[in-house]
């Protein structure tokens, strides 16, 4: 597995179904990105889910999934409670080389949404590679809890101060190796790390 982070605004996603684990995906997207470009195609849709839509830029479609709901995705969810249905989403990417990812099924997934821990400008993404979505979760609770609220500050200012540093791009990576190294403790940077 490869670790990626996309820029979700620039893609287009399609998430299939509006149950509760189509509910959980969106909320994870959107939390992790609120500029996400989402539409959502189901028969129906729960309250809470449309309730989620309304605070990104979701398109809701009040639909049995067709094939033409695929056409200018990049990136599609499938969340229904009918195997069948999922499987014929998942063949139908994978004949346009559409990413693909069919919830709690990871035959049928070409990426796994893994536990994210966002404070602003820092996120921190976890994978069991599918095995154990509870431990990522888990996971993702004990670094919600032990990365400060105020990490985004210092990344602010880092990003300043890296801005003022001459030199090549070595030298202003040993500047910045220099300046973080006490944020580990316990771990000395040498060499070998860079």
């Amino acid at each position: 597995m490869y670790p990626i982070f996309l820029k979700v605004k620039q893609l287009e996603v399609l998430i299939v179904g509006g149950g509760f684990v189509a509910d959980e995906k969106l909320s994870f997207l959107l939390k992790s990105s609120p500029n996400a470009k989402v539409t959502m195609v189901a028969p129906f849709f729960r309250e809470d889910t449309l309730r989620e839509a309304k605070k990104g830029n979701v398109t809701i479609v009040n639909d049995v999934y067709r094939q033409k709901y695929i056409e200018g995705k990049h990136i599609v969810i499938a969340t229904t409670d009918k195997p069948e249905i999922n499987v014929e989403v998942y063949e139908h990417c994978r004949e346009r080389s559409i990413l693909v990812n069919v919830a709690d099924n990871p035959p049928y997934c070409d990426f796994y949404m893994g536990g994210i821990v966002t404070k602003e400008n820092v996120k921190v993404a976890i994978s069991t590679n599918g095995k154990s979505p509870t431990t990522a979760k888990r996971l993702r609770q004990f670094f919600e809890e032990v990365i400060p609220d105020d990490i985004n500050q210092l990344v602010k200012n880092l990003n300043d101060y890296r801005k003022t540093i001459k030199g090549d791009f070595e030298q202003k990576v040993e500047e910045l190796n220099k300046l973080t190294e006490n944020l580990v403790s316990g771990h000395s940077t040498n060499s070998s790390d860079k």
